[in-house]
């Protein structure tokens, strides 16, 4: 918790605050987002409906964006040039070192057809690098935002509950993104984890994960765009 949580709460928010019955509903509910995705039942993307159950849990327990990290701060500098930095080594592992050793190991490179009519489209590029940063905010605020601290939350918010929570966030982070296959599914669990150790390496803020994020998904889309992407040509 932040300084700005050490505001007056009602007794009946902070009872909810403390409930791991309603943590646990929510994870039935986020579950249920997730098996009506399979069925076909989700338009667009998972993204906006975690997030609305995100919204509503934290209105509900007075909880606000900033409590949980969306924040820049008088270091807002030191915070966007960290999130810059992240995103590009993040970016240079993924392609340099854990997807050629995935690729090896599973015979199959991430499957991002989905973005195959990106090639060459300039103003699909536009567009989709302009929506990466949309995603990448909103992706952040629903995995490292919201569900890491609800499920660090169902084990008392312990040392080994926050490594729990890293672990089991992003393994769903990563099915999350199970239209790239096998080796996009690993790929994004190792890039949630290491998002969400950003995420505790700067107190719990979410400006550098948002950076990292939203730069690496732009790499990817200009290097598809340009055909230099592994596979995407």
């Amino acid at each position: 918790m932040t300084s700005d949580e050490a505001r007056i709460v009602a007794p009946w928010r902070q009872r909810l605050r403390d409930s791991k019955l309603l943590i646990a509903l929510e994870i039935v509910a986020i579950a249920a987002v997730f098996v009506a995705d399979q069925y076909y039942y989700v338009y667009f993307s998972k993204t906006p409906y975690l997030l609305a159950l995100g919204w509503l849990s934290m209105a509900v327990r007075g909880v606000r964006w900033r409590d949980l990290g969306l924040r820049f701060g008088p270091d807002w500098r030191r915070l966007v040039l960290y999130g810059i930095a992240a995103g590009v080594a993040m970016e240079a592992l993924e392609l340099f070192v854990t997807q050629p050793l995935l690729v090896s190991l599973t015979g199959k490179l991430p499957d991002l057809s989905v973005f195959h009519a990106l090639i060459g489209n300039t103003r699909l590029v536009a567009l989709l690098v302009g929506l990466a940063w949309i995603g990448g905010l909103g992706e952040e605020l629903v995995w490292r935002g919201y569900a890491l601290n609800r499920i660090a939350g169902l084990f008392g918010n312990s040392g080994w509950g926050w490594a729990a929570a890293l672990v089991l966030v992003n393994l769903a982070f990563g099915f999350a993104h199970s239209y790239q296959d096998v080796t996009g599914i690993v790929e994004n669990v190792l890039d949630g984890l290491l998002l969400g150790l950003l995420y505790l390496a700067t107190g719990r803020n979410l400006i550098v994960p948002i950076i990292a994020h939203a730069l690496g998904d732009s790499i990817d889309f200009l290097l598809i765009f340009s055909g230099h992407y592994p596979g995407m040509h």
